[in-house]
């Protein structure tokens, strides 16, 4: 694949910064750097974890990219994460999907934590001395929140919480994971009978399976968690009793889904560039396969889909940053992502022949990829049911309009009782 590039799109610029612009080239730079030579690694061991990219992303601060810089982050928005995720995504998806997988509980804690658990939690996440995950998706349920088994009962100043989890991104390298569980008897509505706690990697009774490599994303973690009479404290709640749906479902959609938008088109643009530089070079009837307008149409419609998924997932998080109510491009944005960067890499399979089979072929491991972006957050049959309830203009929560402000307000103005 050509070397990435540096400079950001003429079109993008209504939406980037300055500083937009240097996290770009900062992630390019590293992408070339620090993630390109461990790609071969990474995919000739799927079983084996890749920690130091974790390591290094973390000494720069990247899973502090929506932390206040009074709890240690760099505090530059949700543009900012977007850009890093991408650019990483363009060089790998699986160290795109490891920085993107700490983001998630931290907009959570960000969102519903009081003063001291900020203080508690996000400093080491801004450091990357002390990763978190997210664990929602149950061997049975699925990520239907509604349908969610693990129970948590009150023992005195303790919880004991007892299920399993699947599918929990970065779960051998966080060292506490944001555990959602059901907290009301039978008959409880979903709204009122969850909640989310706080468990560190380390409590008695909690097992985490060893790693298995999936269909792709090779070296990033997404395993399961066993939960047996875990006990931890009443400080490790994470906002209101009852209010575990509500943390779910908004970091899903804050941050889940402009997250996996930002993965799907960092490995849409790896398609598109990977396809261009392959017809450019290759000779058919004394010219390249670029010159026949047969395989131009199918590189005009993968170029197409590249540039509209761009602006999508871009203007969704600028939306964002302003405050501005965006449910609804946010959820547009991953799965329009996803299907348009799935119907690119498709095509390019194609266009490269039996060449695209080759083990060793850069597009294998991008059409690989490319499927781990469409279950999490939501499927596409999700995506469409919440874009259809904007189509009818039917009364829910804007999490946008409500929390998103509070990722770059200090610690000491976020208030749990104002949200």
């Amino acid at each position: 694949m050509p070397a990435t590039s540096s400079t950001p799109p003429p079109a993008l610029r209504p939406y980037l910064s300055a500083r937009h612009a240097q996290l770009w080239t900062e992630a390019d730079t590293f992408a070339d750097e620090q993630v390109t030579p461990r790609i071969a690694r990474m995919e000739a061991a799927p079983d084996r974890v890749e920690r130091k990219l974790a390591e290094l992303m973390g000494a720069r601060g990247w899973f502090g990219a929506t932390i206040p810089t009074a709890l240690g982050g760099i505090g530059a928005g949700h543009v900012a994460r977007s850009v890093l995720v991408h650019r990483i995504a363009c060089a790998s998806a699986s160290a795109a999907a490891i920085l993107q997988a700490t983001l998630i509980p931290v907009g959570a804690v960000l969102h519903f934590a009081n003063d001291e658990q900020r203080q508690r939690w996000l400093p080491g996440v801004a450091d990357g001395s002390r990763l978190l995950s997210i664990a929602v998706t149950e061997p049975e349920a699925g990520g239907h929140i509604g349908g969610i088994e693990t129970t948590a009962r009150r023992a005195g100043k303790e919880w004991v919480i007892t299920g399993s989890k699947v599918h929990v991104g970065n779960s051998h390298i966080a060292a506490a994971h944001l555990v959602v569980a059901r907290t009301a008897g039978a008959g409880a509505s979903t709204s009122t009978a969850l909640t989310a706690f706080m468990v560190e990697s380390d409590r008695p009774g909690l097992t985490l399976h060893d790693h298995r490599g999936g269909l792709g994303l090779h070296g990033f973690s997404a395993g399961r968690l066993d939960l047996d009479q875990v006990r931890i404290p009443h400080d490790n709640v994470l906002g209101d009793i009852g209010r575990g749906s509500a943390v779910a479902q908004s970091s899903s959609i804050l941050y889940g889904r402009p997250n996996l938008a930002a993965v799907s088109l960092g490995i849409h643009e790896a398609v598109v560039a990977t396809t261009t530089e392959r017809l450019k070079t290759r000779i058919r009837y004394r010219s390249t396969l670029s010159d026949l307008p047969v395989l131009r149409d199918r590189v005009g419609g993968m170029e197409a889909r590249l540039r509209a998924a761009r602006i999508l997932a871009y203007q969704a998080v600028h939306l964002l940053d302003e405050g501005v109510s965006c449910d609804a491009e946010l959820i547009n944005s991953k799965y329009l992502g996803h299907r348009w960067a799935m119907k690119s890499a498709q095509d390019a399979m194609e266009l490269h022949g039996a060449h695209a089979l080759d083990r060793d072929y850069l597009l294998q491991r991008l059409w690989r990829d490319i499927q781990h972006t469409y279950p999490p957050a939501g499927t596409g049959e999700v995506q469409r049911i919440r874009l259809a309830d904007a189509a009818f203009d039917e009364d829910h929560v804007q999490w946008s309009e409500r929390l998103a402000a509070t990722s770059a307000t200090p610690a000491n103005e976020l208030s749990t009782a104002s949200i």
